[in-house]
């Protein structure tokens, strides 16, 4: 079964080695995943897994020889829900999934880190995976790990909980820049109503990152060394 290859990610656990990586850094973005496999300082690329259905894979490693899997998890939660379902049945345990995000409060400006601790689920994919009522929380250890990356590399950031929803335009009420002016009445006002539960920010997946143990998730932003991103 080691050799059987995931149907959409397009490798198996063979290709991973025999050392499996300690940590899976997704993005929405294939450009993205390709950047941080080849530029991210402390990384150095080794091989491309796959470019099936443009979600591209990269193995890299860290100076003390320990692996990381740089890879893309298409937009939205369904089609990240796909991708970590295959990683974990790798033997991928760590995921820490970095990108942008869309700001609800003032004092996260652009250019600052959000590290996301927990979310509000408003998706439908997340209803497939575990019921409403269940707390979509990311893995404490990984989180604290995370915030003192971003404590050591001095940097503006916060720490809460970030808004899962399913629609770029419609559920995170862009009407401005939309091309459907017409919102639902239970959206009206939304945005509003998150900043007064201090919300952070929008995302389209983080209601689909609940696994069980030993798995951890965790959220965090592009840009930044990737030695820093992982436990010690």
């Amino acid at each position: 079964m080691k050799d059987k290859v995931k149907y959409h990610i397009g490798f198996s656990r063979t290709d991973l080695g025999e050392q499996l990586p300690v940590a899976a850094l997704l993005c929405g973005d294939p450009g993205r995943a390709y950047r941080l496999a080849h530029k991210s300082e402390g990384l150095t690329f080794e091989t491309t897994l796959s470019e099936r259905r443009g979600l591209n894979s990269y193995l890299g490693s860290l100076a003390d020889g320990r692996r990381v899997l740089c890879a893309t998890s298409g937009m939205g939660a369904p089609s990240l829900s796909i991708v970590v379902n295959e990683l974990f049945d790798l033997g991928i345990r760590q995921i820490v999934r970095v990108g942008t995000c869309g700001s609800l409060q003032d004092d996260v400006k652009v250019g600052s880190v959000v590290i996301s601790r927990g979310a509000l689920c408003r998706q439908g994919a997340a209803e497939d995976i575990a019921p409403v009522e269940y707390p979509a929380s990311a893995s404490p250890f990984l989180t604290v790990a995370l915030v003192e990356a971003a404590r050591q590399l001095n940097i503006d950031w916060h720490l809460g909980i970030t808004a899962s929803v399913d629609t770029f335009y419609e559920g995170q009420e862009r009407t401005e820049s939309s091309a459907n002016k017409h919102l639902l009445r239970r959206l009206e006002g939304i945005n509003q109503e998150y900043r007064h539960l201090n919300i952070l920010n929008y995302l389209k997946w983080p209601g689909c990152m609940v696994f069980p143990p030993p798995a951890s998730v965790g959220c965090w932003p592009t840009g930044l060394p990737a030695k820093r991103w992982l436990l010690n």
